[in-house]
Order: C-alpha cells, then structure tokens, then sequence
C-alpha cells in the first residue's frame, strides 16, 4: 500500500521538509578544503539540534548493521551512505550530502553535490545533468501518471549525455517512515508501476554515474562506491502529488551549480 497523506499529515509533512532543506543548505555552505567529513556531519547534528529536528539516518537499521552518524557525506567515487570521518575535503572534489530529519515523527529527506573550487568542465556537466534529470522527474510527478514515467526521465537524460544510472538502490515513498512504498529506481518504462495519486509523497534521488552502472559495498558495510572508480553524482527532492502541479517540498532557493 502507498501511503497516501490528508491535508494535516501534509503539512507536517512540509515542516519537516522546509527543517530538512534549510539544514542541507548551511551544511552545503562549510563544505570547503581542509575540513573533515566529521566535522561536516557534527555540524550537522549540530544544526538538528536548534532546528529542534533529530536525525532519520543515526541508529538506522539495515540488518545488523547500524548508521553511525548523522548525515550521509560521499566523496568523488562513492554513490552514497558516506560516513563522516577524518578525512579531508579536497580542492576539486565533489561532495554529496544527504540529509534526512524527524520532526514531530514525519521524515523530511533532500540530498545535493557540491563542488569544492573549480572542477573539470565534464564533471560540471555530469553534475548538471544529475540536477537535470531530476528536474524533468519531478516535472511528470503528477497525478494519473505513473511511478514508471518518473524513472524513464531519469535514465533518458542521464544516458544521452553518455553516464549511467546507479540500479541497486532507488528513490521511495517517505511520510512516517523514511522508506515506504513505492520504490522509485532511475530507470524505467513510462507507463509502468503504480499510478500516482495527490496525496502521495515520493524522494526522487537521480544517482548517476559518470562510468559503469557497477558498484560496490566498502568494509563499513555502508559506503556504496562506483566499481571503476569515477564519479558519482547524487541529487534529491521530497515532492508532493497533487492535482496540479508537483510540490517540491524540499525547495531550496539556491543551487550548487552556477
């Protein structure tokens, strides 16, 4: 069952989104060379902390495996679930922050790249086109549409530009539990899966890769890595389906890329 939120739960929905967002943009603002991944995240936490917001990501299960921190920070060839440690941001790099809140029991979760300095032109495009497709995916995020035509904008416009879509983990539903249904992968066919109803509330998180599709897990058993070692880029909105047009929950006024 897909959940589907009333106009009360909707909001809450949104307070935890706008607290999610505004989290993401001044963690977005220290990323810079020199400081540590760990220092980012308890920053972070930080930052939770006045915002009276706890973390959807710290003591998450997965198994017997537990989420040790507050954020998920990835560098460069890793795709996702970064753990912050004491390692160095570099000039040049490309650092996803995925950040996802509690507030009031409803889940708010957005995630963005940022580059550190100047970046090769490629890689600018690469990130480009990640914020790109999910700009198009949220753009027929509408009701009587279908969960399939999200994924198939993601996958067209990552591949005509020559990069690959991460398969193995997906965007989802998100409400009281940071995964509900449905699953939103990056690929797909338009017209598939299940219809989109007002009501609902989906994370669509393009994860492109420059190079192979490949990935692989790290010995933290968290930290997924693209398995040729080149760039992974990593985008995310929490969006509304409404009878009209998608409401992006998650917006933020400003971008990373200029």
């Amino acid at each position: 069952m897909i959940p589907i939120k009333n106009a009360k739960e909707i909001e809450k929905m949104r307070r935890a989104c706008r607290s999610a967002s505004e989290i993401l943009d001044r963690v977005s603002e220290l990323i810079r060379p020199g400081i540590t991944t760990k220092e980012v995240d308890d920053a972070a936490a930080d930052f939770m902390s006045d915002a009276r917001v706890k973390s959807a990501f710290l003591g998450y299960r997965l198994g017997h495996r537990v989420f040790p921190r507050n954020i998920c920070i990835s560098l460069n060839d890793e795709v996702v679930h970064g753990i912050g440690s004491q390692r160095r941001i570099q000039y040049g790099d490309i650092v996803k922050l995925d950040i996802g809140v509690v507030e009031d029991g409803w889940v708010g979760d957005n995630a963005t790249t940022v580059p550190v300095g100047v970046i090769d032109e490629r890689i600018y495009q690469f990130l480009r086109t990640t914020e790109n497709a999910l700009a198009k995916a949220i753009s027929v995020a509408r009701e009587g549409g279908r969960v399939g035509d999200i994924c198939a904008e993601i996958e067209d416009e990552a591949r005509h530009f020559g990069f690959s879509v991460v398969r193995e983990f997906v965007g989802h539903g998100v409400g009281r539990k940071m995964h509900e249904e449905p699953q939103i992968p990056n690929y797909g066919k338009r017209g598939s899966g299940p219809k989109l109803k007002a009501g609902m509330t989906l994370a669509i998180e393009p994860m492109i890769n420059m190079g192979t599709s490949d990935v692989r897990l790290l010995e933290d058993g968290w930290t997924v890595q693209t398995a040729d070692g080149q760039p992974s880029s990593h985008f995310e909105h929490t969006v509304l389906i409404t009878k009209e047009e998608p409401e992006i929950l998650t917006w933020r006024a400003k971008t990373q890329l200029k």
